[in-house]
């Protein structure tokens, strides 16, 4: 369960940082507007699901056996 949080939180600060820096060079409608829910929203959530499903893929824990 540790490994699972660990992950996510990776993914959660460095889809953040990589979303505020390309941000000023994304389209008006892509930047997010602070306390609203708009489409810069959904970008930064869809790269940090992208950067967590690559964590999950390149750290992948073999079961033990």
């Amino acid at each position: 369960m540790l490994s699972n949080f660990l992950d996510a939180l990776a993914a959660v600060l460095a889809g953040n940082a990589i979303y505020f820096l390309i941000m000023p060079h994304l389209p008006r409608n892509l930047r997010h507007a602070m306390f609203k829910e708009d489409w810069g929203l959904v970008t930064d959530f869809a790269i940090c699901t992208l950067l967590f499903i690559a964590i999950k893929l390149i750290f992948r824990r073999r079961p033990k056996s």
